[in-house]
């Protein structure tokens, strides 16, 4: 079912719009001032989109919406009111992370088709078949898979009508998309509302090994690497990039074009890729498509390398040599905008002039003559006219009735009513008709889709009895907490699993009271051995952070909760879970505060769970933070680094602040804040909303945690949950390195 490979280019703004179209993109995405994740691009207006769109389509390019973040409760009618614009605007696509908006779209605004946003981590075979589930026509598959995983992926999900794009070229985050908090516990700024102030460029103290910038990656660049993506089948090739100008979208949009004719018209696999060096980079990597993720993917400077790489590539060593290399890379580029500016020159997004004239005739029929762009359309009466004192057709009645011309599509510059003869008319109803015909045929015969209501949803009903606590370990070794708390003890699964292992399996089958735990990011025999424990155990619940493992417990029958680091925000994600899957309740996102938590509905029968107590994620990653922290002997990462390694490290910014390094047995490398989150007001404030406030006990992450004594943590915590007058102070006094300041900040 894969159509022709499409070359999807970024557009931040209408210049770079331009630029993507005239290189020969098959389509761009760009985002408006609202609900997308580059908040730092220039961005579009809702008129200039639907210009943007109309340039486009005339060069067979599409146009992709970025609605790529997680949505608040208060923001739906905002939502709603844009989907209602987007309907009628010959968008051809929106990019969506929020399962809420999945869950609007397809009741209200099924005539959208929805793609799934990188932020939605997808990596494994049962998040493709989530996505089917949800609704989504195509999936971006996360930047760290390799060409095989790309592969496998791509035929299961082409067995379900769904396309997938993956990333070939710009800026590579070091953490999974979507599991990066770092921005949000720093400044309050969140990835996941587009906002990332990218920490993991910033300068640090000099590590051991001598890096001061040790978690900065080159950028990706598949270019050698398209006749593999050929074969794997992919449907489209993104480029990344929408906080970049003009004159690196055509650039990168050009060679790439180049690049894919060549080798799809003549199957030649040469190239040139010498103009990709001329614009902004930080050098090429390509080694998560190729699975080498080795020290040389980092580089030690976020900054523009293109000079650097004219100068190594020249070989220049006199200081006059040099200067001459410098000229010919500011002459090169200043060619390559030339170029551009040439080839832009006559493209505009203004709407179009319109101009609609009405004939009305005793005897004949009404008629709205429409002219525009040197076209014209006729729509006439079914009656013909005839003569009414009381009820006549006036120059005012329909200029009232024809003024909606006047839109985001049109300038409506004149109605010209010269040939409206007066105390005539037709049934009222007719001109309604005919109107809705006139803009039928305006928006290139396509039927404009009515305007809809999204429903405010109920109130929650409260929940009746206390909540309770229930809390998280990942080592057997705590199984004596069974003994001293009736709390729900939930049992970590590590992302990395050894093939035909049963030790976690034995664990849960000895422990009849650890209900599973699973991570977020499962791939490949991971995911198969995270599926493989389901079916040995058939526990009775689980809590998922992975919607793939979702996707097979609801499948198996297993009752299953959404973790939190799924990233719920609103009611409508509540819904779209509990509606599609069968989904028994969800943590509500810690990046929330106090006001955006408040304004959630709980689904009826659905179990609402909050963190109270955990060490702080910043972010996780497929790299290796410790070759370029701690150093490391392996040249790259090898198979039994993740089941076996366990260095723990710290970096330090600039600030003089310090991140926990930590790699735990069968964990991705993880870098924590230095403080515990506790947050023992949401206790006070949520007591009639959430049916349970978690506390994590694993030994992961930074600060004093490790230290404490587990079964006073869990008696103090649950005296303080049955206790409205039980002070704060001994938990307060026993987590000395705390902070509950995302509660505060919010979204």
């Amino acid at each position: 079912m894969s159509k022709k490979l499409e070359l999807l280019a970024p557009g931040g703004d209408v210049e770079a719009i331009k630029a993507a179209v005239v290189a020969g993109a098959n389509a761009v995405y760009c985002g408006l001032d609202v609900f997308n994740a580059r908040n730092r691009a220039s961005n579009l207006s809702m008129d200039e989109l639907y210009g943007v769109i109309r340039l486009a389509h005339e060069y067979d390019c599409e146009v992709f919406l970025t609605l790529n973040v997680v949505i608040l409760e208060h923001e739906v009618p905002v939502l709603a009111k844009l989907l209602n614009q987007l309907v009628n605007s010959g968008i051809d696509g929106i990019i969506v992370q929020d399962m809420g908006v999945f869950n609007i779209v397809k009741k209200y605004f099924p005539t959208l088709d929805i793609h799934a946003s990188t932020q939605m981590t997808t990596h494994n075979e049962g998040q493709i078949l989530f996505l089917n589930e949800l609704g989504a026509s195509r999936v971006n598959l996360s930047r760290e898979l390799n060409l095989p995983e790309i592969t496998q992926l791509t035929a299961l999900a082409h067995e379900h009508n769904i396309l997938t794009e993956v990333f070939v070229h710009g800026a590579l985050c070091i953490a999974f998309s979507g599991q990066c908090y770092s921005s949000s516990v720093s400044v309050g700024n969140s990835g996941n509302r587009g906002r990332c102030s990218q920490a993991c460029r910033d300068k640090y103290e000099p590590t051991a090994a001598g890096n001061e910038y040790p978690l900065n990656l080159k950028d990706n660049s598949a270019y050698f690497e398209l006749p593999q993506l050929i074969e794997a089948k992919v449907d489209s090739l993104k480029i990344e990039g929408r906080i970049k100008g003009a004159h690196y979208v055509y650039t990168v949009t050009d060679t790439w074009r180049k690049k894919i004719n060549r080798l799809t018209e003549s199957g030649d696999h040469a190239g040139d890729d010498s103009n990709l060096h001329k614009v902004f980079n930080r050098s090429f990597t390509s080694s998560f498509l190729t699975g080498k993720l080795s020290k040389d993917m980092f580089i030690d400077s976020p900054k523009d390398y293109s000079a650097k790489y004219a100068q190594e590539k020249s070989g220049a060593v006199t200081e006059q040599e040099s200067r001459g290399v410098q000229q010919k890379l500011h002459d090169d580029k200043q060619a390559l905008g030339l170029t551009l500016a040439d080839k832009i020159k006559g493209l505009n997004i203004d709407k179009a002039d319109l101009v609609v004239s009405v004939t009305a005739t005793l005897g004949e029929k009404l008629a709205f003559v429409a002219q525009t762009g040197g076209r014209e359309f006729v729509v006439t009466s079914t009656s013909l006219l005839r003569v009414s004192k009381d009820s006549a057709i006036t120059a005012d009645l329909l200029t009232k009735r024809l003024k909606s011309f006047n839109n985001e599509s049109y300038h409506l510059t004149a109605l010209e009513f010269s040939e409206l003869n007066e105390g005539l008319s037709v049934p009222f109803k007719e001109l309604t008709t005919m109107r809705n015909e006139l803009a039928f045929v305006l928006n290139g015969s396509i039927k404009l889709v009515p305007h809809a209501e999204v429903p405010k949803l109920p109130q929650n009903p409260k929940v009746e009895v206390s909540p309770t606590l229930s809390l998280l370990i990942s080592d057997e070794k705590d199984a004596h907490l069974c003994d001293v708390t009736d709390a729900d003890i939930y049992f970590k699964i590590p992302e990395s699993l050894k093939k035909g292992c049963d030790k976690h399996s034995d664990i849960l089958l000895r422990n009849p009271r650890f209900i599973p735990w699973f991570p977020a990011v499962l791939i490949g025999k991971d995911y198969i051995e995270a599926v493989r424990i389901l079916e040995s155990t058939k526990p009775k619940r689980i809590v998922t952070n992975n919607s793939g493992v979702a996707y097979k417990a609801h499948e198996m029958g297993i009752e299953w909760v959404a973790g939190p680091f799924l990233n719920t925000t609103n009611s409508h994600a509540l819904m779209e879970m509990q509606e599609v899957f069968d989904c028994k309740g969800a943590f509500i996102s810690n990046e929330i505060n106090r006001l955006q938590i408040k304004n959630i509905r709980r689904p009826k029968n659905f179990k609402l769970l909050y963190s109270i107590y955990h060490p702080i994620l910043m972010m996780t990653s497929r790299q290796c933070f410790f070759q370029r922290t701690v150093g490391c002997k392996k040249a790259a990462i090898e198979d039994n680094c993740m089941l076996s390694c366990t260095k723990a490290t710290t970096i330090t910014n600039v600030k003089g602040i310090s991140f926990a390094v930590d790699k735990q047995k069968g964990g991705y490398p993880s870098i924590y804040n230095h403080e515990q989150f506790l947050n023992l007001e949401a206790v006070r404030d949520f007591s009639d909303l959430f049916d349970e406030f978690f506390i994590d006990l694993t030994d992961i992450g930074s600060g004093s945690k490790e230290k404490l004594d587990k079964v006073s943590l869990v008696r103090e915590f649950e005296k303080f949950l049955v206790d409205e007058n039980q002070t704060k102070e001994a938990l307060h006094d026993m987590v000395e390195v705390k902070t509950n300041a995302q509660y505060v900040q919010g979204l």
